[in-house]
């Protein structure tokens, strides 16, 4: 008895079964496996939504009480505030070449007027999130994601909503965010037209500032405003677009940049000298700042500190006067910023500001310091520390505005924890706060003694438990989702592995023989009436709870598939007495296989974010895979050379860039690469049907003329397709656009040529030959660079592993007795040419996985169409049509899938194993990867991070579908191949 099937054993004897139970147990595998596929779609299609209840929910809430400060009276009447959108701290304070440093005024408010510091954004350091977090006061709403980043999805309190009135000028895309709504507002914005990349966007800036000096102007012929003027609470909003528009047009050191840092320090001069003389009567505060830095690359979004650190100025009523500097520290407030570097670095040299003391503060703090100076509340969304570094209070004063900051914060949670409550029967509080009354009673006792120092230090206390605790809500399903979720994962590929093991495996068979099948049902019964108990209760309390509707999916789900497990629990009975009874060997290969499972999946993990892995992975197995094929055939047959050589070519691509360079004579040169691929491809199927290492993927059941004449038109049009490359490209150059007939011939050769390998040889390598050379010319046409020679190189390592698997197949101890036998009872889920799977035949799947992730990222990065050139779909459309330019690029990254899946087939059918079965450990092994990406979603960082880590949790749960689909295209290909007949097959161990 032969005992190296996947944790079972070899043939048994059987009888005979009838064609009728043969027949019914054909069609229960395809219910089945139908079934199986049905649930992968809907299980994966709920759980990928997961991420959106556990990563994106909304932190805002509503129905708080704004707390306002207790002063007799408030430091400011009236706050300007001025962003400059897209200013770098180093630039704005450090000296340009001539030594002269860029913002004069500004620097001398800072030695002279008022603070200044370091503002540290929070990524995703973009304009929208920015400005929300400095006049609202909270980070990035993670449920933004559902609205493509472009609004907050959830209405949210601002500086401005809490104001008497809010003038406002600038941008479009960012004034209209906070007063499109605002009854109590005045404000302006330019068109879009205006924000011309190719010009210097300074002008923007002197825009805003002459709508606002505008607006002064009338108010001396309008009794009305010039009363609204002399009101308090008034919040007055200039926004500076110009240094980002010109920071990503011309990069943030060009003297375009640098030239727009000094029009903003103008404009905050002529403000602070126009208000200074309307009103005089020094009750005006000041702040600037800027909403992100800029990268040296002209973008920003990420965390690099020249996105997160910006300038902030303050001076004005109810700001501190400059102080020289007494340690190293930055902060009175915050031990540690929100963009998570080293800041404790001492202020640099350059800057020219080394004694006189720096208070840096997060981003968000600026919104309850500009609501503290106007005496308003703070925004009831705000997650903002008072700094009391800028604010010149007394020390009850300071008492009270740091304890109207803490109780709206408080506010906060105790509003989380009252929904929450509401909706929980099992509810668990935050038990640091769960007393917070006695201690705001203390707070104001020790206010009442005068006792300022240590009111202050409870009121700081109780904030930082309170940011605690709005993080424990925010994040309260998360353990309990995280867990079914995880689960229902873990159940699913269980589900996929009994079924493996039940009907592609001898283990089927063994158990069969030893159980009691109608006992088995029976108590099958049991366990599915249990399951709907579990899930009624559960659903029961999730309505009582009130949860979402999809949580009930997520949990229905879940236990779904535990009970189709315990269903199988005479199946893991045998298999734990099956491996009771094996010996210490058979663990040492259980175990290598898992380890090596899990390293390959593993690197296809890591790879999405680190393309050279491939490389790496591709030296070690072209050397690993023909040592191993040395034990199988003889060097000189040139074959294990042959592998080793063609794992090393592909593995230079990925080191190649993802952006690809346009090569045009490259391309050309591929054309002639597949054509010489093809012709020894076509000389091996002629001649070498005689050689033992090579008949079994060059037998054909007959060879007829038609075949040599659809060889030639293929190569003709593989060889037309490359000449239009050229023509058509450089028609296209000198004449800006694409000649109509060159554009017909495109079509046409890449339309029939992907026909053509439907009518060749059922030889495994005479057709996948042609199907090489059938997708080469859409191919070719679709390339701008090396992309087209990684078509070819990815060839060449298809057909390596199809001789690999071809010499492993035949100098292993398969024999005859492996094949099922005809018309048994228990055998008949495979067919009569196949096998049972083999626990060495886990390598199939996995290697597949890795070349199908090279197609996906081998010439790019497929979570983004946009990383792919938009030029490749050139020589068959130039006028705009998304959709269809869209398609085009979307079935040219198809094109190397196709390839892959035709070759695997082609593998299945070599060495006679069961593709479904072998599509199924392809799932098994994808969702671990799932798992992991499940974990690894991220809601903060920059949109591009956020938005990758979901892309590529998407398209691992997306598998299930997107390679059965392929499966079934390719399958037009790839049925028809034949190989040799077990009889006539050799053995090659020996020469």
């Amino acid at each position: 008895m032969r005992s190296d099937g996947i944790l079972g054993v070899g043939g048994s004897d059987q009888s005979r079964a009838t064609a009728a139970v043969i027949a019914s147990r054909r069609r229960w595998l395809k219910r089945r496996e139908t079934w199986l596929v049905v649930l992968g779609v809907a299980l994966h299609a709920v759980y990928m939504l997961s991420i959106f209840d556990i990563y994106f929910k909304t932190p805002i809430v509503h129905g708080m009480d704004p707390v306002p400060p207790r002063f007799s009276e408030p430091p400011a009447k009236r706050l300007v505030l001025l962003i400059s959108d897209g200013l770098r701290a180093d630039k704005f304070f450090e000296p340009d070449e001539q030594g002269k440093y860029r913002a004069p005024f500004l620097r001398n408010v800072i030695k002279n007027q008022g603070r200044w510091g370091v503002s540290h954004a929070r990524p995703p350091t973009e304009s929208r999130p920015g400005h929300v977090a400095i006049i609202a006061g909270f980070y990035e709403d993670p449920s933004a994601v559902t609205k493509g980043w472009k609004a907050n999805p959830v209405e949210f309190d601002s500086v401005f909503n809490q104001s008497r009135h809010t003038f406002a000028f600038g941008s479009p895309d960012i004034i209209p965010i906070f007063c499109s709504a605002l009854p109590h507002s005045t404000w302006n914005s330019y068109p879009h037209e205006y924000e011309d990349f190719a010009t210097d966007a300074s002008f923007l800036d002197e825009w805003s500032f002459d709508q606002f000096e505008s607006l002064l102007n009338r108010s001396h012929e309008d009794p009305k405003l010039k009363e609204l003027l002399h009101k308090d609470k008034l919040v007055v909003f200039l926004h500076l677009l110009g240094c980002d528009s010109n920071g990503h047009a011309h990069r943030p050191y060009s003297s375009i940049y640098l030239n727009n840092v000094k029009v903003v320090d103008k404009i905050a001069e002529r403000v602070y000298h126009l208000l200074e003389d309307y009103y005089r009567d020094n009750r005006t505060s000041y702040i600037f700042t800027a909403d992100h830095g800029m990268s040296d690359k002209g973008s920003h979004g990420d965390g690099h500190p020249t996105n997160t650190d910006t300038p902030l100025v303050a001076w004005g009523a109810g700001i501190k006067y400059p102080k020289p500097a007494t340690g190293s520290s930055h902060s009175d407030t915050v031990t540690t910023f929100i963009d998570k570097h080293a800041h404790d670095m001492p202020t640099p040299y350059d800057w020219g500001l080394r004694r006189v003391e720096r208070v840096d503060v997060n981003q968000a703090d600026i919104a309850p310091l500009m609501s503290t100076l106007l005496g308003l509340p703070c925004p009831v969304n705000s997650v903002g520390n008072l700094p009391l570094g800028y604010m010149k209070l007394n020390e009850a004063e300071e008492v009270e505005a740091v304890l109207a900051n803490t109780k709206q914060i408080l506010n906060q949670l105790l509003r989380k924890s009252y929904i929450k409550s509401l909706n929980s029967l099992f509810f668990k509080p935050f038990k640091p706060l769960v007393h917070h009354s006695s201690s705001l009673s203390q707070i104001d006792e020790l206010i009442s003694a005068k006792n300022y120092e240590a009111a202050m230090k409870l009121a700081v206390d109780l904030r930082n438990l309170s940011l605690e605790g709005l993080h424990y809500f925010q994040t309260y399903d998360w353990l309990m989702l995280m867990t079914v979720i995880t689960l229902g994962y873990t159940g699913w590929m269980i589900v996929l592995a009994l079924h493996v093991l039940q009907c592609y495996s001898s283990l089927s068979g063994d158990l069969s023989r030893k159980e009691q099948l109608s006992v088995q049902k029976k108590d099958s019964g049991k366990v599915y009436i249990s399951g709907c108990l579990l899930m009624a209760i559960l659903s029961v309390l999730n309505l009582v709870e009130h949860s979402p509707p999809l949580y009930h999916a997520y949990i229905g789900m879940t236990v779904f598939l535990w009970t189709q497990i315990f269903s199988e629990y005479r199946l893991i009975r045998g298999l734990w007495r099956y491996l009771r009874e094996r010996r210490a060997d058979y663990f040492i290969k259980l175990l290598f296989a898992a380890a090596v499972s899990v390293v390959i999946v593993e690197l296809l993990v890591h790879s999405f974010t680190e393309r050279k892995l491939y490389t790496w992975f591709f030296l070690i197995v072209g050397v690993v895979a023909s040592i191993l094929l040395h034990f199988s055939i003889p060097w000189r047959s040139g074959i294990p050379v042959f592998v080793c050589i063609s794992c090393w070519s592909l593995s230079v691509f990925t080191l190649m860039p993802a952006e690809i360079p346009d090569n045009n004579n490259l391309v050309v040169i591929s054309g002639a690469i597949i054509i010489v691929i093809s012709l020894a491809a076509k000389w091996l199927d002629t001649h070498a049907e005689g050689n033992k290492f090579w008949q079994s993927i060059t037998f054909h059941e007959s060879r007829t003329p038609l075949c040599s004449m659809l060889y030639c038109i293929q190569i003709f049009l593989v060889g037309v397709s490359s000449v239009m490359v050229f023509l058509s490209t450089k028609h296209r150059t000198q004449n800006q656009e694409l000649h109509s007939s060159h554009q017909f011939i495109n079509w046409f050769v890449a339309g029939s040529s992907m026909v053509l390998p439907l009518f060749s040889g059922n030889g495994i390598l005479s057709r996948l030959s042609s199907i090489f050379l059938g997708f080469a010319p859409p191919f070719l046409l679709l390339s701008i660079g090396y992309e087209a020679v990684f078509y070819s190189a990815l060839a060449v390592v298809l057909l390596a592993w199809i001789l690999f698997e071809n010499a492993s197949h035949h100098s292993s101890k398969v024999k005859d007795s492996s094949l099922s036998e005809k018309n048994t009872e228990e055998h008949v889920t495979i067919g009569s040419d196949e096998r049972y799977l083999l626990l060495s035949d886990v390598r199939i799947p996995l290697i597949f996985m890795v070349l199908f992730n090279v197609a996906f990222f081998g010439t790019g990065n497929f979570a983004s169409i946009a990383s792919f050139e938009i030029s490749s779909v050139y020589r068959f459309i130039t006028i705009f049509s998304p959709f269809l330019m869209a398609a085009l690029l979307i079935f040219k990254l198809f094109i190397p899938f196709m390839l892959v899946i035709c070759a695997f087939s082609a593998i299945t059918k070599l060495v006679r194993v069961p593709r479904l079965g072998c599509y199924f450990l392809v799932i098994l092994f994808s969702d671990i990867m799932t798992i992991h990406f499940f974990f690894l979603v991220k809601n903060t960082g920059s949109w591009m991070e956020i938005g990758n880590s979901i892309s590529h949790f998407g398209i691992v749960s997306a598998q299930v579908v997107f390679v059965l689909l392929l499966f079934a295209l390719t399958n037009l290909y790839t049925r028809s191949i034949r190989v040799k007949p077990l009889s006539t097959s050799p053995s090659l161990k020996t020469l």
